[in-house]
């Protein structure tokens, strides 16, 4: 009787990549925006089990026993950042590390780093240098189009909301509408970016 040939390990998967972080950014915003994630899914040219997988992937890496720290992962995945900054936030020290985002050229995937290493914050922000947009009403704010503090400060004051999720916020704020009438509104936010405003009453 012939020897079994050896059983074939399954392959393992390849790197991480700057897409597959893209994938995982649009799974989140799927659960807001399908119709825009697909668009954009098309436009990178992958298919739903590609982002499925690597959503899983990203699951894994982030809950694994021996976990890299923020920073490392990311730098694992994006590569050096493109530009770190002291910031201060309160009573708080901390670098801010961008990295650019190939699906949104204006706006940076942004990690707020503590002393000691302990990411305090990791959503995406408008690039240095790009403009912002200009928001005066509800009709201004439409999904994909801001980030949470730009909303923030076109809509002072407003007051920050818990998320639904992780890696998702909120904001409550009044904005006129295109009548000129001040609206009662919630914005909900994934990675940092809108996805959906909800306005009170009639």
């Amino acid at each position: 009787m012939g020897r079994m040939p050896p059983a074939k390990r399954p392959a393992s998967p390849g790197p991480f990549t700057p897409l597959d972080f893209q994938l995982v950014l649009l799974r989140r915003m799927a659960d807001h925006n399908p119709d825009l994630v697909e668009d954009a899914r098309h436009a990178l040219g992958v298919s739903v089990a590609q982002m499925r997988e690597a959503n899983r992937r990203w699951q894994a890496m982030r809950h694994a026993p021996r976990s890299r720290g923020a920073v490392s992962r990311y730098r694992s995945i994006l590569g050096e950042a493109e530009s770190v900054t002291p910031r201060r936030i309160g009573d708080l020290s901390c670098e801010a590390f961008l990295w650019p985002v190939p699906l949104w050229p204006d706006l940076r995937f942004e990690v707020l780093v503590a002393p000691g290493g302990v990411a305090w914050n990791e959503w995406l922000v408008r690039a240095p240098g790009a403009a912002g947009p200009g928001m005066r009403t509800l009709e201004d704010l439409t999904p994909w189009s801001c980030t949470v503090d730009e909303a923030a400060r076109a809509f002072a004051p407003a007051r920050p909301l818990e998320g639904t999720a992780p890696t998702r916020w909120g904001l409550a704020f009044t904005a006129p509408d295109g009548a000129g009438v001040r609206r009662d509104c919630v914005a909900e936010f994934a990675w940092g970016l809108l996805q959906r405003v909800t306005v009170a009453g009639p």
